[in-house]
């Protein structure tokens, strides 16, 4: 199987700008991320950037960028921007993999796009992982996802689904054995052809109320094969203290 990683990457974050660049263990963040996708066996690794700093720390430490526009509203549409511009056929994988994942998992990483070779009937991948805390499920900072019997998504929600009616009556304090609810972890792997089509689809209401992204891909009928992992999600960094967290655990 062959497939390419690329990490889009841009420095105006609007919750924590610059953190492309943030010292992570003596490498830019940007840099620890795309370490981590080389490991995943994949033909290449690339970061997507509009910021000659983050180019410039890529090629540092031995990695390639690819300058991109500075208008893409998300990261995909940068993703697609490269595809593009690399002429990747139609059927070739790509996984998306966040810049600010300095944690992710090389084996995640692999499991998405073999996901995505493996289900023929799919037109994305993407992961989950079970959910046995709370708080977890009723956290809108954390994606929940509803599959059907094969493995594809039938949604995706900030909101607790599935919700357990009779259990959760009085609230919802513990989470029922049996229920299937999975926190949906934020790596994406696309068809280079089906990559370019998500680029030019309409924004769907739902994608716009919930603030995901890929329910624009199923409110336009394409399907999303979901892989289960046991290990825990490695901890993102969207804040200063989700950094001084990874910092901890690095050390």
């Amino acid at each position: 199987m062959k497939f390419s990683v690329i990490i889009p990457a841009r420095y105006a974050s609007s919750r924590f700008p610059g953190k492309a660049l943030v010292d992570v263990a003596g490498k830019p963040m940007v840099v620890r991320v795309a370490d981590r996708a080389r490991r995943s066996g994949a033909a290449e690794v690339l970061i997507a950037t509009d910021h000659r700093d983050i180019a410039r720390a890529a090629a540092t430490h031995g990695h390639e960028a690819v300058m991109t526009g500075k208008s893409h509203a998300s990261g995909t549409d940068r993703i697609a921007e490269v595809a593009a511009r690399r002429r990747y056929a139609a059927n070739h994988i790509v996984v998306n993999v966040q810049g600010d994942e300095p944690l992710i998992d090389p084996v995640l990483i692999r499991q998405v796009a073999a996901s995505l070779a493996r289900h023929r009937g799919a037109h994305m991948s993407t992961a989950a992982h079970a959910i046995s805390d709370p708080r977890e499920l009723v956290d809108p900072n954390a994606v929940k996802v509803v599959l059907d019997h094969d493995g594809y998504a039938l949604y995706f929600s900030r909101a607790p689904i599935p919700f357990a009616r009779d259990a959760f009556a009085r609230g919802i304090r513990r989470i029922p054995p049996g229920l299937p609810a999975y926190r949906h972890l934020g790596i994406y792997a696309y068809r280079a052809g089906f990559l370019r089509r998500f680029s030019r689809l309409a924004a769907a209401p739902l994608e716009r109320a919930e603030a995901l992204e890929q329910l624009r891909a199923l409110a336009h009928g394409y399907r999303i094969a979901v892989t289960i992992t046991r290990r825990a999600p490695s901890p993102g960094v969207d804040t200063p203290a989700d950094l001084r967290r990874v910092r901890r655990l690095l050390k």
